[in-house]
Formats: structure tokens, sequence, C-alpha cells
């Protein structure tokens, strides 16, 4: 009994667009440069979001990454200035009476940032993933 033949011409073609994407380099390329916008503008968003006293907590941030391998984009940015967790989150008064609030520095940005994600990709990356659909 036979159930049909399926025409599978259209996948085939798909299959090699994409297999000629990602061997080229040009997938890769274009998520990395991709990720460097998300990045910058992300350094951006937690340099003008970070509290002035000496500028140290400020001058304190940098960007790791971007890191790409086969099951993860990683971009990592960092403070290693002491106090920044306590400006972040909120701490307590000297003697213990009170309590100040957290600026939410990284919190804020990374909402920011989840929000304009879409306009930091890049148009080569933006006309790949279109692609796909």
């Amino acid at each position: 009994m036979s159930w049909g033949t399926i025409d599978t011409s259209q996948f085939d073609e798909f299959a090699r667009q994409f297999d000629s994407q990602v061997s080229s380099g040009k997938l890769k390329t274009a998520l990395r440069q991709s990720m460097v916008r998300v990045g910058s503008q992300t350094l951006r968003g937690l340099k003008n979001r970070t509290p002035v006293d000496t500028g140290t907590l400020r001058r304190g941030w940098e960007l790791q990454g971007p890191t790409i391998n086969v099951s993860e984009i990683v971009l990592t940015a960092v403070n290693n200035v002491e106090y920044a967790s306590y400006i972040e989150n909120g701490h307590r008064t000297r003697g213990g009476s009170g309590w100040i609030e957290g600026v939410f520095m990284m919190k804020n940005t990374l909402v920011e940032i989840d929000r304009q994600l879409p306009s930091l990709l890049t148009p080569e990356f933006t006309g790949f993933l279109q692609g796909l659909m």
C-alpha cells in the first residue's frame, strides 16, 4: 500500500540556502555585528544610569564578548567596583538605622535593551531570520 509521495524540493532549496549562509561565515559575521551593537547600547545605558560621585563606579563598567558557540551567545557586562551591587540593589545606611533604595541601573538597562532588541539587530541578520520563516 502506497501513502503517496512528498515533494521536498522547497525544503531542499531552503536547506541549501541555509547551509551556504552558515558555511560562508555570513551568519556568524552578521550575528557578531548585531551583538556588538547590543553591547554598545547596553554599556551606554549602564553608564548613563550609574550615579556619579567620584566617577569610579561609572568607569568600572566593561563589556566582555560576544562569545558565540554552537548553543549559545554570551555577552557579559561587568562592574568589579566593590560597592556596585550595593548601589544596584540597595543597602543599609551606616549604623544600620535606615535603608538606601537601589538604583537598578543593570535591571532598568536590560529592560530597555529588551524593548530595543529588534532595532539593534543588523539588517543582514534580520534578513537571514526572515529567510528562515
